[in-house]
């Protein structure tokens, strides 16, 4: 009988790709994590307890096939493992980088339930897709026959992007519409290179357009092209837009300059990683080097921020949050890599208004809070503690306090697009169908922000109703 090449969990005791000094990383913008040897996602792999109700793949929002990936890389099968998980997931290698597992299928492991630590699942499922493309094993898109419906695509993020694949795949002629000069949406202009290098979203993207899906970028929808005219011109629309509005902070001082926005930050850091001409970086408006940078926030948007502060230079990188540190809705493990790096937390804090001298930020005034009584939901809500306030001294504060839709309604004269109180526009989370007849939308303009991984799912779920509504057979598993 054949050796039992799974639940090791027991002997083998749980290990990450290794990760590079934080002094040397600091350096530059290559991803943090090396990959895993062969031998070693074997090992990692066969931790698995192969469990009768696998958390990890009910806590998925794709439902990828866990076990069945793991267990079959255990036993050295990579090419069917690699097959197992793109049935299932548009973008594994990308999913493997940067989902936050800690809070999906790893922190829903069984057992890391039991005390022994989860099974590596992300470093192994980069490991497996990473491997995929070297040995050819990802196929080119080839649908087996042309259809002659069309569909437009508003936005080329990762819900855009998931549903024209399944729908090229399925023969229909696909078009996707982005305001951007490279496709990818926040993967290409939002998250840092340290977590995902831009040449594994470059390779996504000519993978669709040698596919045949069509680009039209630099194309901002209601300006470039009215909404009337691309329903008039596809038989179905999707709206994957994302969101990309910022909250702002009401307060004293608050447009001085030198206090910038999070998304303007990343995207001219990503794009001076392209080697673009970025004028607002080479002015310093948009560059920490030699600066004292306050990041004011506590997602993994206020993460990025302080980390890619870092690695321009910063004189010092402080992140203010008005929580603790068990209630900061980032990665933890993003927080602890921020931390070996230098950055400086500074936990129930929030920020009253700024100081400035001749119209430029010298500082945050801060109220220090504690954590009073919990709310509905069991989140306790910070309160101001009287008589603790002081001033954090910065050259440049970068404000991440989430994103909000904007008003595509009125952007796009589209009276009849219904949306919600908090301007999300309205539609079936199954299906992405709308009220409006043959527009479907899908991802965080949907649900107001999330994770990649959802937007994955839901621009999966709508390309395949759309395939529903024209009488063509489901998708397959991907190739």
């Amino acid at each position: 009988m054949a050796k039992q090449p799974m639940l090791k969990f027991v002997t083998v005791e749980r290990d990450m790709p290794q990760k590079r000094e934080a002094q040397q990383r600091r350096e530059d913008f290559n991803e943090i994590y090396a990959e895993f040897a062969q031998a070693k996602a074997k090992e990692q792999s066969s931790r698995c307890s192969q469990c009768g109700v696998p958390y990890c793949q009910t806590h998925c929002p794709l439902h990828n096939n866990i076990p069945d990936w793991l267990r079959l890389t255990a036993e050295g099968r990579l090419q069917e493992a690699y097959e197992v998980s793109q049935a299932t997931n548009t973008f594994p290698e990308i999913c493997g980088r940067i989902c936050p597992q800690d809070r999906l299928c790893e922190g829903n492991c069984v057992i890391e339930q039991s005390g022994h630590g989860t099974v590596t699942i992300g470093a192994v499922e980069k490991y497996i897709t990473d491997t995929a493309w070297e040995e050819g094993w990802v196929l080119p898109i080839k649908p087996q026959a042309e259809r002659a419906e069309s569909v437009g695509i508003i936005g080329a993020g990762p819900g855009g992007l998931a549903a024209a694949d399944v729908l090229r795949r399925a023969g229909v002629q696909v078009t996707v519409y982005d305001r951007y000069d490279r496709a990818g949406g926040l993967l290409t202009y939002g998250i840092p290179g340290f977590k995902l290098e831009k040449d594994v979203v470059m390779r996504r993207n000519d993978q669709l357009t040698q596919g045949g899906v069509t680009f039209e970028l630099n194309c901002n929808v209601g300006e470039d092209i009215s909404f009337a005219d691309l329903r008039a011109k596809h038989d179905a629309i999707i709206i994957a837009t994302g969101v990309y509005k910022s909250r702002d902070l009401t307060a004293p001082n608050s447009t001085s300059k030198g206090v910038v926005r999070a998304i303007d930050f990343l995207t001219a850091s990503n794009r001076k990683s392209f080697g673009d001409d970025v004028p607002e970086f080479d002015s310093g408006e948009l560059n920490a080097k030699g600066k004292r940078v306050v990041v004011i926030g506590g997602g993994d948007t206020a993460m990025d921020c302080v980390r890619t502060s870092i690695r321009q230079g910063a004189t010092s990188v402080k992140c203010l949050y008005r929580r603790d540190r068990a209630n900061m809705p980032g990665s933890q493990r993003e927080v602890q890599n921020a931390e070996e790096e230098g950055v400086v937390f500074e936990w129930l804090s929030a920020p009253k208004g700024f100081t400035e001298k001749d119209g430029n930020v010298t500082g945050v005034m801060v109220q220090k809070m504690r954590l009073g009584a919990a709310d509905a939901t069991g989140r306790q809500s910070p309160e101001i503690i009287e008589g603790a306030d002081y001033v954090e001294d910065a050259d440049i504060v970068i404000m991440a306090l989430g994103f909000e839709p904007e008003a595509l309604p009125a952007l796009w004269d589209q009276p009849d697009l219904e949306v919600t109180r908090w301007g999300t526009v309205m539609a079936e989370f199954t299906t992405g169908k709308t009220a409006m007849d043959g527009v479907y939308a899908v991802g965080d303009i949907v649900r107001g922000a999330s994770l990649v991984v959802w937007a994955i799912r839901d621009g999966r779920d709508c390309a395949n109703a759309i395939l529903d509504q024209m009488k063509a057979p489901q998708q397959v598993a991907a190739e």
